[in-house]
């Protein structure tokens, strides 16, 4: 259901009759503020030109992360030092979208943020030197780690019951997952494919396995299959 839109953000049309560039986000409040400490005075004062929802118009970048983490699903996700890093901005953008509990970044600290589109802002970054560490941090906390890699011996993330929590754990373009995270991971996951290309980006696969999470934990739709590595499944030739 369509959210109300907050003052100041309906569309404008040009003389003419066709629309005018939507400018993102609201003008300055109009009328008397509303009271609560959520609200920013100088977004209040200036308008609002973030991309948020309606909801957290005119809000404090804290108040809406502190909203946020009142209902952040239990799972994270785990990126091991990509060579394209754009793929990590990207992951950043769907983590937020799907209110991940954290993104774990390992290896180079610095990776470009332009894809994340400022939302890195709103969700919970964690770095960590090397992949020992993020497995150490996992293991402190009892959470899992399932990998998810085109490998031999992947099991297939359409057929395989993700636990609540969990951390999800995808390689660098290329190499794919380090041989530390596999030994370590409980299952290694993979999408099927029917196309001629042997795998699809990384940024893409991480958006499918946190869909996946959503289906089964907030929709209700969890799949029946074998919790350990089973051989890779090979699928039919459609006719």
């Amino acid at each position: 259901m369509n959210e109300r839109p907050a003052p100041g953000s309906e569309p404008t049309s040009a003389a003419n009759g066709e629309d005018e560039a939507r400018e993102v986000g609201v003008g300055p409040w109009v009328g008397p503020w509303p009271e609560g400490d959520h609200y920013d005075p100088e977004l209040l004062a200036q308008g609002d030109r973030r991309n948020v929802l309606d909801r957290y118009r005119y809000w404090r970048r804290e108040a809406i992360v502190a909203d946020l983490d009142n209902v952040r699903h239990p799972f994270h996700i785990a990126v091991e030092n990509w060579s394209h890093d754009f793929n990590i901005g990207s992951v950043v953008r769907t983590a937020n979208a799907f209110n991940c509990a954290g993104v774990h970044i390992v290896g180079r600290r610095r990776w470009n943020k332009r894809g994340a589109m400022v939302t890195d802002r709103y969700q919970h970054v964690h770095h960590h030197p090397d992949t020992s560490a993020l497995l150490e941090w996992a293991h402190e906390r009892g959470i899992p780690l399932v990998g998810v890699d085109n490998l031999p011996g992947a099991v297939p993330l359409e057929s395989h019951p993700l636990p609540r929590s969990v951390v999800l754990v995808f390689g660098q373009e290329g190499p794919g997952l380090s041989e530390e995270a596999r030994r370590d991971c409980e299952a290694v996951l993979s999408i099927a494919q029917f196309g001629s290309t042997r795998s699809i980006n990384a940024g893409a696969a991480a958006a499918i396995a946190m869909h996946a999470w959503v289906r089964a934990h907030v929709f209700d739709q969890p799949v029946d299959g074998p919790t350990l590595r089973t051989e890779h499944t090979e699928y039919p030739t459609l006719s």
